[in-house]
């Protein structure tokens, strides 16, 4: 008969989710989601500001006004980010519903191209748009 004094496997009662733990491709997912919630979380204020500066030339003033503001274009510059990114990723994943790049290092890969690909395009449609 076996011994059973022996003591059982321990295993954790939960898994260790946050974002320092999870690998990249897990990191874009997330990502995807939060910039998909800030995008439609504003889109209320991106509507508010372009019917402001369609109705009037009073109108585009002031509209030009806001957005000449520091807190503005840092905010601006946020949506423009979650746009990059939730666009580039959203390519990402439909590739991979069409079974492109589903290996392994291929999706690890992809997911960093996601991120540098959003941060410049950031970069660079801020300085040209925003700033």
């Amino acid at each position: 008969m076996a011994d059973n004094n022996s003591r059982p496997k321990r295993y954790a009662p939960w898994y260790n989710v946050s974002p320092g733990n999870l690998p990249l491709p897990g990191l874009v997912s997330i990502f995807h989601r939060i910039s998909g919630l800030g995008l439609f979380m504003m889109l209320w204020l991106l509507l508010w500001l372009f019917d402001s500066s369609m109705a009037s030339a009073e109108g585009y003033d002031w509209a030009r006004s806001v957005l000449g503001g520091g807190f503005v274009k840092l905010l601006m510059t946020g949506l423009l980010w979650a746009f990059m990114h939730h666009f580039c990723a959203g390519i990402r994943f439909l590739l991979l519903d069409m079974h492109v790049g589903i290996e392994l290092a291929q999706a690890r890969r992809s997911s960093g191209v996601v991120f540098v690909v959003s941060l410049l395009l950031t970069l660079i449609l801020g300085a040209m748009l925003v700033w």
